[in-house]
């Protein structure tokens, strides 16, 4: 699953300069438009999800090449995500915003028509630029057409759920669009919604002035291409039906390869640059590090399992796209009542003992899931796992954006706040790889030696959920390691008060 719900932001100060947000007109057209924007950009990763068997089936996708049709969409979004965020700074958020909808919209109805895998996959990957223009925008945009106090709680409270029922809404969504149209119609179906919004943006939401500065686009460059590179290797290495293992195939060696260079010099790149999109002193704080990298594997969990879970249901039980889509629900239920015990317990115990509650039954809940079979039945089988790795993820969804903003500046609160979400994503897409190579390199081996292709089925699934699994439980290393909190105080935080959270560093609050 790409994603069920996106980190929210603290909200910012509006640039300096900006109409006052009290005399907005039509806030409520402008949060519809703004909130349409996000369930778009959330729903399509679900939509799509539910349609991968017919996918596969029309454009002869293999089943390791299958994950190209989520990683294009996330690797373009998350590595762009930073240079989207930064773009709508300097070019004017409301124009950023009405571009990446545009942008969106184009690609959407270009990979409805799509022949081929290259066209499919190039598609997506331009979506995934246009969600990396418009989300970062559209959040951007709350802070500055609703004033603070209980008008912008309200917009970021309908942006959130925006974000969660995103998931949800993709699953029916796709299941009766693949089942009573057609495949193409989970990408046809973002194209009025996007028009429809960046028409109205420029008559509903107000323009604020630029910031200066400049784009870093050598660190956008190498920083996109790099994991681009190492996905593409990670998943061209994956055991084939003919048992031959790829991991020393020119074209795999050379992706990694150039992965690791494209990074170095994204590190080098920034550390020298003065517009840097990942400035390093973000990173430098221990707490806000161990936050970040603990979404990494939170990403690769939720990617990987939701990926899988979806294949097993329709090619391991046989059910339609829509019975899958509707057998998933519970799960996106499970990750909201997480995020509602979590957002209550917060201010009483802090972020450490969510996060370790959190990995821990998010570990249990994959584990669990590995013992799948063949012929288990929903409720037996798949139901009591999903809940338990879904309330566990909603359980440190809450935590993990207070942990990685505590004590940041306001002029870094956006970059820091991109991070994390691009986090989330990229961390997905890696996962899926390495994820998508053990699966595939089990259920090579798996049907050489049974000549059973649904039990092969199984035993790779099987496999990577226990993988799974053992990246959520390295959360809990990372949490007890550099995660640092302290109680709120009883009687409420002041308005000036630091976050319910203690990063354990020399100037912690």
């Amino acid at each position: 699953m790409s994603e069920t719900r996106s980190v929210v932001a603290p909200p910012v100060p509006a640039a300096r300069g900006a109409a006052p947000v009290g005399h907005r007109p039509r806030q409520g057209l402008s949060l519809l438009v703004i909130a349409t924007a996000q369930l778009m950009v959330v729903l399509d990763a679900t939509i799509t999800n539910v349609a991968l068997p017919r996918i596969q089936d029309a454009l002869h996708f293999s089943g390791a090449s299958l994950s190209w049709v989520v990683n294009a969409y996330a690797l373009a979004f998350g590595g762009l995500l930073l240079l989207g965020g930064r773009a709508g700074d300097l070019l004017g958020r409301r124009r950023m915003f009405v571009i990446g909808l545009l942008v969106f919209s184009a690609a959407s109805l270009a990979g409805g028509f799509a022949t081929s895998q290259a066209w499919l996959l190039a598609a997506r990957a331009v979506q995934g630029a246009g969600g990396a223009i418009v989300a970062p925008a559209a959040l951007s945009l709350i802070v500055t057409t609703f004033p603070e106090g209980r008008p912008r709680a309200r917009a970021m409270g309908v942006y959130s759920a925006m974000s969660v029922a995103g998931g949800a809404i993709g699953l029916v969504a796709g299941g009766l669009l693949v089942n009573y149209a057609s495949w193409r119609w989970v990408l046809f179906v973002n194209v009025p919604f996007g028009v429809a919004a960046a028409l109205a943006a420029p008559l509903v939401l107000a323009g604020a002035p630029r910031l200066p500065g400049r784009l870093d686009i050598p660190g956008a460059l190498t920083g996109t291409t790099g994991i681009a590179a190492l996905v593409y290797g990670l998943s061209g290495a994956a055991t084939g039906p003919d048992g031959v293992s790829h991991w020393g195939d020119t074209k795999v060696v050379v992706a990694l390869v150039a992965g690791v260079v494209l990074l170095a010099a994204f590190g080098i790149v920034e550390s020298r640059s003065r517009h840097a999109l990942l400035p390093g002193r973000l990173l430098r704080d221990r707490g806000r590090l161990g936050a970040n990298l603990i979404m990494l594997s939170v990403g690769t969990v939720l990617f990987g399992a939701f990926f899988f879970l979806i294949l097993f249901a329709q090619e391991v039980w046989g059910y339609s796209a829509m019975r899958a889509g509707v057998a998933f629900l519970p799960l996106t239920v499970a990750v909201l009542a997480g995020s509602a015990v979590a957002s209550v317990l917060m201010p009483r115990i802090g972020a450490r003992p969510l996060l370790l509650a959190g990995g821990a039954g998010c570990a249990g809940g994959l584990y669990w899931l590995s013992l799948l079979t063949e012929n288990a039945g929903y409720v037996g089988g798949m139901l009591g796992p999903t809940l338990v790795t879904g309330a566990s993820l909603g359980l440190m969804f809450v935590p993990l954006p207070l942990a990685a903003l505590a004590g940041i500046t306001d002029s870094d609160s956006g970059v820091a706040a991109s991070v994390l979400n691009a986090g989330r994503q990229i961390g997905g897409a890696v996962g899926l790889a390495v994820l998508s190579t053990v699966a595939w390199s089990a259920v090579a081996g798996s049907a050489r030696a049974h000549g059973d292709y649904r039990h092969a089925l199984v035993v790779g699934f099987d496999r990577t959920f226990a993988v799974a699994a053992g990246i959520a439980a390295v959360t809990l290393l990372i949490t007890v390691a550099m995660i640092r909190t302290r109680r709120a105080d009883p009687t409420g935080p002041r308005p000036d008060a630091p976050l319910p959270y203690h990063r354990g560093s020399a100037h912690g609050a």
